[in-house]
């Protein structure tokens, strides 16, 4: 599609979606290449998109992503709401546990990444706060895929599923095996599919009308401890959280 087909919201759009974590900084012609845009166009809605606050431009003239837009993002309720609901319980599971903690929800065919306590000496991960990941491999994702309708499942499990390891499971019908076991055992287990090193465990966290809404796991050194010694912690957490977003007579 060409630049005179797009609007200027969609134009808007692509030049904040050229940042990202690997280019947190542009220059204004980097800016207008990524986004697909003219090199005036950019000038123009970039100065805009500083005078509110989205953009901010630095000393050496290149442009990032400014503060006005991460405070219009936390009133996202899936997001820093959510949050705060979760944040004592992810505390608890770290304080037990000195792992990695983490928060997720589902975003169309991806997991948003929510919250994360990493543990000084834990396993290393793959992931970041606000950073995006497929559902097939992680154990949050393996939990939110499960529990999707059934047709974002069947367009998950039809679309090309990235192997991150030897022991990533990209064949549909395992898969599909797999994602019922997790409804059927209450969490789920991601052993070596990201990292060979890492072993996650996630329970959902479900929400007002009993629908999974986020997911939390527990990362830890691969070998260094049995999923079903951690699942519980982990299912107390999300069932914890569960009931700060779904108050209810007598708990779940």
């Amino acid at each position: 599609m060409g630049e005179g087909a797009r609007s200027v919201t969609a134009k808007v759009l692509a030049m904040l979606e050229a940042f990202t974590p690997a280019t947190p900084d542009l220059s204004l012609s980097e800016l207008a290449r990524r986004a697909g845009v003219s090199l005036p166009t950019a000038h123009r809605r970039a100065a805009e998109l500083v005078a509110w606050g989205a953009l901010e431009r630095g000393a050496d003239g290149r442009y990032r992503i400014g503060l006005r837009l991460w405070e219009v993002a936390a009133l996202a309720p899936r997001g820093l709401g959510l949050r705060d609901v979760a944040m004592p319980f992810l505390e608890d599971l770290y304080e037990v546990t000195h792992e990695n903690v983490q928060l997720a929800v589902r975003e169309g065919l991806e997991l948003v990444f929510v919250e994360r306590i990493a543990g000084r000496h834990a396993v290393p991960v793959l992931t970041r706060v606000g950073g995006r990941f497929a559902l097939h491999a992680t154990g949050v994702g393996l939990v939110l895929l499960a529990h999707a309708p059934v047709e974002v499942q069947e367009q998950a499990l039809a679309a090309p599923l990235h192997a991150y390891t030897p022991k990533t499971i990209t064949d549909p019908d395992r898969l599909r095996e797999l994602l019922a076991a997790v409804r059927r055992n209450g969490y789920a287990v991601s052993d070596g599919q990201v990292t060979l090193d890492a072993l996650s465990v996630a329970a959902p966290i479900r929400g007002a009308d009993a629908a999974v809404v986020a997911a939390v796991s527990l990362v830890v050194r691969a070998d260094t401890a049995e999923p079903i010694a951690l699942a519980p912690l982990v299912q107390a957490a999300a069932r914890g959280i569960s009931r700060m977003l779904a108050p209810r007579p007598g708990g779940w």
